[in-house]
């Protein structure tokens, strides 16, 4: 896959998957809207500028894995892959149908691209744990990144495989956290509150990169520094907006699972195609 660093074509990439997100959930008339815009930079900036991965790849090579923890997001990994030649563009049309190759949470028995299954919240790390495990086992240098919820830190599993991680020295692990505050029935500040997160993890072992969740350059060089932490695990705490990119979407709990209605992708189609 052939990787790039220019921020603008970047940024470009971005918005043209918020306009497939929004799309295909609108053809849906289901799905998760606020999480999957939350997370589409950092998702464009790995697939598209830093991850060692290829649809051609080999199992057995030496690539870098992505595991999507927080499942309900989706949309943007399955634009992503379709984006990368995962699969045929025209399958995003199928999101949630039934039998068909896209499921509302990653299923990796039919989705090229997918490593594993996931959705139900907190389990993503540990299994990002093991396939770095295995990694060093069999002397692979691939790295695997594991993006979580912020509200999924509510999730006992979650800190069980964080001491995991650091205990095993897992420095071929780097977690991604979604930091966008909201979850499906609020403020995560006011259904069970986790701050404070930077400290937290650093507590546990981990290399802590704060950042702007939406600063294409800054989520490179987090990347970057990520990458070279050596002799523990590294969490970039992102911290981002739910909705991204769609005005009325921005900062609204009420669009957690909220597909946008034809009117509504209306509005946002005109906000995010280019002048």
């Amino acid at each position: 896959m052939k990787l790039t660093n220019d921020v603008e074509e970047l940024n470009k990439i971005a918005r043209e998957l918020r306009i497939d997100i929004l799309t295909m959930l609108n053809k849906a008339v289901s799905g998760h809207s606020g999480g999957s815009l939350s997370a589409i930079d950092i998702l464009t900036a790995l697939y598209f500028g830093r991850m060692k991965h290829d649809p051609a790849m080999s199992v057995e090579e030496d690539r870098d894995k992505f595991v999507l923890s927080k499942g309900h997001g989706a949309p943007a990994l399955y634009a992503v892959l379709a984006k990368c030649a995962y699969f045929e563009r025209s399958q995003l049309n199928s999101l949630r149908k039934l039998n068909a190759m896209l499921s509302g949470h990653p299923f990796s028995p039919s989705t090229p691209g997918v490593e594993v299954s996931t959705g139900s919240l907190g389990q993503g790390l540990s299994m990002a744990n093991g396939m770095a495990l295995a990694n060093k086992l069999d002397g692979k240098k691939g790295h695997v990144f594991c993006m979580m919820g912020d509200g999924e830190n509510q999730e006992g599993q979650v800190w069980e495989a964080a001491m995991t991680s650091a205990h095993y020295g897992l420095d071929n692990v780097v977690a991604i956290l979604d930091h966008n505050g909201l979850q499906i029935d609020g403020a995560v500040s006011d259904i069970m509150g986790v701050e404070p997160l930077d400290k937290k993890w650093a507590a546990f072992g981990w290399e802590v990169i704060e950042i702007d969740g939406h600063d294409m350059a800054a989520i490179l060089d987090a990347i970057d520094r990520a990458l070279a932490v050596k002799g523990k695990p590294a969490l970039i705490l992102a911290h981002t907006v739910k909705g991204k990119g769609v005005s009325f979407m921005e900062n609204k709990a009420e669009y957690h699972g909220v597909p946008p209605s034809d009117d509504e992708l209306k509005i946002a189609l005109e906000e995010l195609l280019p002048a």
